[in-house]
């Protein structure tokens, strides 16, 4: 409705806001709003009704309906002819109903559809409207803008009752007549007298939703103190603890700019309503820090709401709040994923279900999802809707889909084919289903069920409303950002576990800053497991960019985006900083803005203030500018700003080549500008973990494998580097590992002893794939109060069922007790239960000698189990097999020279298609020796889709590509070698 709203507005049209329902007895009307109040009791009311049903349908009665009787609505009666028989006798009862309760508000609608009846239904329902005193008005039940649509309106309604067409029957309409007609038309079809009474109903319906007016929570103020000299009390005392020394003057200069113009705004209660999260999350002793725009913001850091200190920063306050802009800030704030339910939780127990409610998010129709969705429409098995939609790879375009079929073997001649072809290209960018935001939160001071309607989430305990973020900023409405960052688990758990071994607390306040052996490993690209730079992007960035201090992390982190990247300020930068290019300004105001970063603008905050002191733009200007960069590429916009920023910089004396490069590094931005502020808020994680890898690498990797799922490796991976730095890990074992993965000290004197040593890393019960959670506790429970002597032993007194037992055996985490795998399973099979009448449960069997697994079998099953192998890299076994057909290893490639052709094969552990990169696709290969990444042009990556998106184990032909110590394989042709895998499972992780 937001957004029917938006494009009335801008076409000068009003929009009627109202509702059709569908009572349990049966009868249908439509309730519409014709003012603000009438408004809030429809909303009130569809909230109700979707609150008593789950997600996706609703549950409304006669009884709920006079219970909260919508006050000042237009109610129109939709009348039902499904069972009415040759004398057209309407059945006149819900009509009574709806005259009762909605008096001198009611009509009934009439839909003249060209079903060969309307005469005989006109005339029927005029007797009604006379016998009860109730008008006539024309509709149209309008489902579809064009009568051409009708195939398209169909599809959805098969996709919708998850049927196909041919069995809907009388569920699909009988003509195309549900469609916008033209007013000529409607005469021809319609008595005057009910066309006129429409237009009546229309002028009646006043309500737009721009009368809406959202008020902020207003609770947190204490007696005697308005919300902003509370705010200012409370950034008073942040200021004192932030810095006990004294404030710097510029600090001070920010704080009391920013006061003043969230006084002017009445921004008070919403820093407090964020301030009050963020403090009960840390009481809680939960992991969070703000980040986004909020990183702007002084307040914010006195607050405790952000880490970023502005006396170390140079960033635009206007980016957070303009006073022009007149919309309410967004404070992005991370937690702990897996503790965020807990603040979640919070925030519905303070503000209840009435005042607090997640923003939704609109899922659209991608091209694989059409695919299946259509195919199932139009009456095509399951197993041909699954090779439709396994012919389409994630990085096709919709253009694309014709060739991708024909190239899968479906004839293009085909009807079927072709109708599925023209269905699919339709729907795509349709709404598919209503989902729950990120973590937006809307809060309100009154019930927030007047302002939109809310629903049930998928999840328990959750409740989403009906809009999403862009129409909540469209209204002007609060949100905060409640959001799950796994980094923060995993730092708070290796704080946790440093602090036990080191004998004292460690906090993310007592890493030291700007370590130098930090920086070290950070610039050898030594950071799997690593926040923000771990990814093959990252990691090729960082010997080349080699960060030594924190603003060069804040700069990395941004530059690897596709703003920078498609504004072609990459290299510039690079080249600048290396001394290969001088560094100049066209001017000091210029050289203000882009100093920190050698003159190449790489922040979305600088072409900001670039547009502000090159081209005389105001806050609200350059505000505005950065929205439409956001959002050029979808919907275009920045042509509107191309005159402005170039005359304007020509009338402040710059050239005209000058002005042209920064209007083209604008539109770059288009492709995904990242500001400052999130990469400043990112950059303390970033190195707050690589201190954490550098110095406790046990401890850290111990985090991340109990964290998961999260970043950018797999666990086999981050074990494997963990191995690499010598940290010792050792198998699951049931007569030790915990639920979670822990650190040992076997060996040490003591404790304190571990200081100068890494401990040792033991996996958890719950790398085991298949093994329940209750079965795991079942273990460490009866482990508690003795070891367990035998297999037989861990079975009855943990009463683990046969799946457990088996998952156990299959994870060689009996090896303990039983020996081998083999042995394991043969001991599991021979389980006995207790029988009551025997004073002795089991007997003792004779040991069998069974011969023990291989070593590929091992290593098969351990990757089956839990996902990674402690033995030999899988392609150490077949590295024979590999050289003889000169296949190189990874390592092996370091010692060629630039273009050189070359053969290596690794383990697919990542896929990745950036927005920015062309429809190129990266590939990183894993062998025994270390990891490959290898380039993908897109000619290749389509003319053999099959091999790169199918293969486990991955040859691949090219030229070695070696720069600034980042070596690429330029590949030129793939070969799938999975078959030589057997049943070993290897799953990549693919990003586009």
């Amino acid at each position: 409705v937001v957004r029917a709203h938006i494009a009335a507005k801008e076409h000068n049209l009003h929009l009627i806001i109202g509702s059709e329902f569908t009572l349990q007895e049966g009868m249908r009307f439509v309730l519409l709003a014709t003012d603000r109040a009438s408004y809030g009791c429809l909303s009130r009311l569809i909230t109700v009704a979707r609150r008593k049903a789950e997600k996706g349908d609703y549950c409304l009665t006669r009884q709920i309906v006079e219970r909260y009787h919508p006050r000042g609505c237009l109610a129109l009666w939709l009348p039902d002819f499904t069972n009415v028989d040759n004398t057209n006798a309407v059945n006149d009862e819900p009509l009574r109903w709806l005259a009762k309760r909605f008096p001198q508000h009611s009509w009934i609608a009439v839909e003249l559809l060209l079903t060969g009846d309307d005469r005989q239904r006109l005339q029927a329902l005029q007797a009604l409207g006379e016998k009860h005193g109730v008008p006539l008005c024309a509709s149209g039940d309008v489902h579809m803008h064009r009568s051409n649509r009708r195939a398209l309106q169909d599809t959805l309604t098969a996709i919708r009752l998850g049927k196909p067409l041919a069995q809907l029957g009388y569920a699909l309409f009988p003509n195309g007549e549900r469609c916008l007609r033209s007013r000529q038309r409607l005469q021809k079809i319609y008595p005057q007298a009910l066309l006129e009474e429409t237009i009546r109903i229309a002028e009646r319906c006043q309500f737009s939703l721009h009368e809406l007016r959202y008020e902020y929570p207003r609770e947190l103020v204490p007696e005697g103190y308005t919300p902003q000299s509370w705010l200012r009390v409370l950034t008073g005392q942040g200021m004192q603890r932030r810095w006990p020394q004294g404030t710097s003057n510029k600090v001070k200069k920010a704080v009391e700019h920013e006061l003043a113009l969230v006084d002017e705004m009445d921004y008070a209660p919403y820093f407090l309503t964020v301030h009050d999260i963020v403090r009960y999350a840390r009481s809680q002793g939960i992991l969070c820090q703000g980040r986004g725009s909020a990183a702007n913001s002084a307040i914010c850091y006195c607050l405790g709401i952000t880490e970023v200190d502005p006396d170390r920063m140079q960033l635009l306050f206007e980016r957070f709040i303009s006073r022009e802009r007149n919309e309410p800030p967004d404070i992005d704030v991370d937690f702990e994923h897996e503790r965020r339910e807990e603040v979640i939780q919070y925030i519905y127990r303070k503000y209840g279900r009435e005042r607090a409610a997640l923003a939704a998010t609109v899922i659209t129709y991608r091209s694989r999802s059409a695919v299946r969705d259509v195919g199932k429409a139009i009456g095509m098995s399951l197993d041909q809707v699954d090779r439709l939609a396994r012919s389409i790879y994630w990085w096709h375009k919709p253009e694309t889909i014709r060739q991708q079929l024909q190239e899968n073997g479906f004839s293009l001649q085909n009807p079927l084919i072709q109708r599925l072809i023209m269905l699919v290209q339709q729907i795509l960018g349709f709404p598919r289903h209503l989902s729950q935001h990120v973590g937006g939160f809307v809060i309100s001071q009154d019930k927030l069920s007047r302002l939109v309607p809310i629903e049930n989430a998928t999840m328990p305990e959750r409740t989403v409303i009906q809009w999403e973020k862009d129409d909540l900023e469209a209204l002007g409405l609060l949100k905060i950002d409640i959001l799950a960052l796994g980094m923060l688990s995993a730092i708070r758990k290796a704080l946790a576990y440093v602090s036990g071994y080191a004998g004292q607390a460690v906090t993310l306040a007592d890493i030291p800053p700007e370590d130098p052996a930090v920086y070290r490993m950070i610039q050898q690209a030594d950071t799997i497991g690593v926040f923000q730079i771990e990814s093959r992007a990252q990691m090729s960035m960082l010997p080349r960019l080699r960060p030594g201090n924190y603003y060069d992390l804040v700069i990395e982190i941004a530059i690897i985006r596709p703003g920078p990247i498609q504004g072609d300020m990459v290299h510039p930068y690079l080249r600048r900083r290396k001394g290969e290019e001088a560094v100049t300004y066209p001017s000091d105001a210029v050289k203000a803005v882009l100093s920190r970063t050698l003159g190449v603008p790489i922040f979305q905050e600088q072409v900001m203030q670039l547009a502000m002191v090159a081209a005389g733009f105001s806050a609200g200007d350059a505000d505005r500018l950065r929205r439409s960069m956001a959002a050029w590429k979808r919907r275009g916009g920045l042509e509107q700003f191309e005159e402005k920023l170039l005359e304007g910089m020509k009338a402040r004396g710059y050239s005209e080549q000058f002005a042209q490069q920064i209007f083209n590094q604008i539109k770059g931005f288009g492709e995904y500008g990242f500001p400052e502020s999130h990469s400043a808020s990112f950059a303390l994680l970033a190195y707050a973990s690589s201190w954490l890898k550098c110095y406790h690498p046990a401890a850290f990797t111990c985090a991340l494998l109990n964290s998961q799922p999260m970043g950018f490796y797999a666990p086999a991976q981050l074990v494997a580097d963990a191995r690499k730095h010598g940290v010792r890990v050792l198998p699951v074992d049931v007569s030790i590992s915990q639920h979670d993965s822990i650190l040992e000290f076997a060996g040490y004197k003591s404790a304190s002893d571990s200081a100068s040593k890494e401990p040792s890393l033991r996996l958890g019960l719950r790398m085991i794939k298949g093994l329940s959670s209750a079965g795991i506790d079942s273990i460490v429970n009866a482990r508690k109060q003795r070891s367990f002597a035998s297999v037989q032993d861990l079975a009855t007194r943990a009463q683990l069922d046969k799946t457990d037992m088996e998952c156990l055996a299959a994870a060689d985490a009996l090896k303990s007790l039983a020996g081998d795998r083999h042995r394991a399973y043969w001991q599991v099979a021979g389980i006995e239960n207790n029988i009551p009448v025997f004073e002795t449960p089991h007997f003792t069997e004779g040991e069998v000698m069974l011969p023990r697994p291989s070593e590929g079998q091992n290593i098969v099953a351990d990757y089956s189990t839990t996902g990674l192998t402690l033995g030999r890299h899988p392609l150490a076994l077949l590295r024979d097999r590999l050289s003889r057909r000169r296949i190189r290893r990874a390592e092996d490639l370091w010692g060629l020279e630039n273009d050189t052709r070359v053969t290596t094969a690794g383990l697919v552990i990542c896929r990745q298609r950036p927005g920015s990169a062309n429809d190129v696709v990266f590939v990183t290969l894993e062998d025994e020796t270390g990891q490959t990444n290898v380039v993908v042009w897109p000619q290749l990556a389509e003319r053999q889709a099959r091999e790169l998106v199918k293969a486990r184990l991955l040859a691949v032909q090219g030229s070695i590509q070696l720069e600034d110590g980042v070596l690429h394989l330029i590949a030129s042709r793939l070969v799938d070698l999975s078959a030589w895998l057997g049943s070993l499972t290897i799953r990549s992780r693919d990003f586009c």
